[in-house]
């Protein structure tokens, strides 16, 4: 016949078995940023500063009436003036594009969460047939000029919204010289940034 256990032998056996990981775990958490520990979504008083600040960016929108997915990487030299390099791509149904911009944005530092600035830049757009076409990728240029409206949710991070007017300089098979084709570019994404000390 089994031999039954002991039931203090029972207790012995519970009580020296490891306890679940934060059943009694008496250790904090450690934030990632600790002196946003206790205020979150706080902003140093004061004009927001930007010079040496670098941001990164991913974005959502459109062009024209296609969807548009954009990464930009930004950097501030001074308060009112950063310079910003992009890369954009636009799947279409018949061709896609690739839009990769360099621009100059123009800002008036101010207190509080709301900062606009202007913006206008020059680039290249690559378009890429479809596979039903046998041509060759077309490269045309591109002149941006437009501004847009950075909410900061706190100093790091704020959520960026764009609005700019893109007009694709090339040439058409039945028209002699350059023809412009104007596009309307809208984006939305968040704003990651960090002061670089000099």
């Amino acid at each position: 016949m089994r031999r039954l256990l002991d039931p203090r032998a029972s207790l012995a056996l519970a009580l020296a078995s490891p306890a679940r990981a934060g059943d009694d775990d008496d250790t904090p958490l450690q934030p990632l940023v600790p002196e946003l520990a206790d205020h979150p979504y706080h902003l140093e008083p004061g004009v927001h500063p930007y010079e040496h600040r670098l941001a990164f960016s991913p974005a959502f929108g459109f062009l024209g009436s296609e969807r548009l997915f954009a990464v930009r990487v930004e950097y501030s030299p001074t308060p009112w003036l950063a310079y910003e390099g992009s890369i954009a791509h636009n799947p279409g149904r018949s061709v896609h594009a690739v839009l990769h911009t360099f621009t100059a944005n123009l800002r008036r530092p101010m207190p509080g969460r709301f900062q606009p600035f202007v913006s206008g830049g020059y680039g290249m757009i690559l378009v890429f047939p479809g596979l039903a076409s046998n041509a060759d990728p077309v490269t045309k240029n591109a002149l941006t000029i437009g501004g847009g409206m950075e909410l900061f949710i706190r100093n790091d991070l704020a959520l960026r919204a764009d609005l700019k007017h893109a007009t694709v300089l090339g040439r058409q098979g039945d028209h002699d010289g350059i023809v412009a084709y104007n596009y309307l570019q809208e984006t939305i994404g968040f704003s990651f940034c960090r002061t670089i000390k000099p």
